[in-house]
């Protein structure tokens, strides 16, 4: 059933977010539309908001609303120790787990050839760059133990062995095709704990 050129773009357009289906999306406009138009609206301004202020931390790559994040900006994380993860949604679920306070590279995704995701596409030049610079202690990947994630890190430990930074990858712990995002902390703490070099 159609609603209309409005409801109808509505109910398209939440459907970009991650887990919501049809039927999910017409739940949500409908109570949007009947019961929390305020809340609508401030959803709407909220959205709008961020799409415009946030970007990348010029560094590090993770979402910021200034040149640089919060994490480079501070003068208390260890600035010799460097973490890579995936996305955005990942350095959020290190800080949760805590133990880490050093700096993080966020790669926004992980090799996938078919899908045309190539080292540049992940800012590996840039990655290399920092490494070799900054003279990073150890740099820690923290990518998803799935097959790309995995292949993602071997690449990543030759490109950095090769400029001699020192590698470690964080233990096992995380269950083998998993996402970081939905990984408990203590979890997730324990594997940043039994990290070992790759």
């Amino acid at each position: 059933m159609r609603f209309g050129p409005a409801i109808d773009t509505l109910m398209d357009t939440l459907q970009c977010l991650p887990g919501v289906g049809p039927k999910s999306a017409q739940r949500m406009t409908m109570h949007l539309l009947e019961r929390d138009r305020a809340g609508a609206s401030a959803l709407a301004a909220a959205l709008s908001r961020a799409v415009e202020r946030v970007g990348r931390c010029r560094r590090c790559r993770n979402l910021s609303e200034d040149e640089l994040c919060a994490i480079c900006g501070s003068e208390r994380r260890d600035r010799g120790m460097l973490c890579v993860v995936e996305t955005p949604a990942d350095v959020i679920a290190v800080e949760q787990a805590g133990g880490y306070r050093g700096l993080y590279f966020v790669l926004l995704g992980r090799l996938s050839p078919i899908d045309g995701i190539g080292p540049t596409e992940l800012g590996l030049d840039l990655l290399v760059t920092r490494a070799r610079e900054e003279r990073f202690r150890e740099v820690i990947l923290a990518t998803n133990p799935t097959v790309e994630g995995e292949a993602t890190a071997y690449f990543i430990t030759e490109q950095l062995r090769a400029v001699g930074v020192p590698v470690s990858r964080i233990a096992h712990g995380v269950p083998l095709g998993g996402e970081l995002e939905y990984v408990d902390g203590g979890t997730l703490q324990h594997a940043f704990l039994g990290r070992k070099p790759a």
